[in-house]
């Protein structure tokens, strides 16, 4: 069995793999978490667009404080939508999940996202201040009319138990979910000397990050998804036991 870092809490025991959770950042209120109500109150959109689990979590709260009116939601994938599983198969149908990119990336479900006939299509957008911007730009390019609300930030958490860390550190195989997590885990080793061990991301916008921070030993699938993700922490696992057994010249 190996040890190392997964920051995903499902498929550890199928694949008999032990696990150390080690949360990277926090999310905290947006300058815009609290006009989420007020606008989704006052104004109709074609389309909802989240484009991750914690902007769907943040969203679902505004809705809810907005009485819950009906919305269209576009989701970046799986992992996303699963937040809404229980709010979209409820008996109001309020909330509809509607549609989900061919692959599980911004810049796609901006090219893919469907347009009615009307003339103007609206497009409410939820996301982190540090979201990037291509899912508004694409969508503009293409005509939406996007109305964009920061309702969330991240922080990198600063307050690791040394113990815990130096476990962390210890573990053949780091998997993070985010640029600003993997960021944040950097920070965190910074004064440690010669730390090179495997990175597993999420999907191809980490594992980019990843490489231009200067890291080398990068597992990401070129679907960007849980299950995905899963494998790429098997195969980095797969590579790290190849390393350890390959005979010493």
């Amino acid at each position: 069995m190996c040890d190392f870092k997964f920051m995903v809490p499902s498929w550890k025991e199928k694949h008999n793999i032990q696990s150390l959770e080690l949360p990277l950042i926090k999310h905290v209120d947006g300058p815009d978490t609290y006009r989420l109500p007020d606008v989704l109150r006052n104004d109709k959109f074609d389309w909802i667009t989240i484009s991750s689990p914690e902007a769907a979590a943040v969203f679902l709260q505004g809705w809810k404080a907005a009485g819950s009116p009906k919305v269209r939601v576009a989701v970046v994938g799986a992992g996303t939508a699963k937040v809404f599983d229980e709010v979209s198969q409820s008996d109001d149908q309020s909330l509809e999940v509607a549609f989900s990119p061919s692959k599980a990336m911004g810049e796609v479900l901006a090219s893919e996202l469907p347009r009615g006939s009307e003339s103007t299509c609206k497009v409410l957008y939820p996301a982190s201040a540090k979201a990037s911007h291509e899912i508004q730009d694409g969508l503009s390019d293409r005509g939406f009319h996007v109305t964009r609300l920061n309702t969330y930030t991240t922080v990198p958490v600063e307050d690791v138990e040394p113990l815990t860390l130096k476990l962390a550190i210890s573990a053949p195989v780091v998997a993070v979910a985010s640029p600003s997590a993997l960021k944040a885990w950097l920070k965190l080793i910074s004064k440690v000397d010669n730390w090179n061990n495997s990175i597993a991301c999420i999907g191809e916008t980490t594992g980019s990050a990843a490489k231009k921070l200067g890291l080398k030993s990068i597992y990401y699938p070129t679907t960007p998804g849980l299950e995905g993700w899963v494998e790429s922490i098997l195969e980095a696992l797969r590579g790290h036991r190849q390393l350890k057994e390959a005979p010493k010249c």
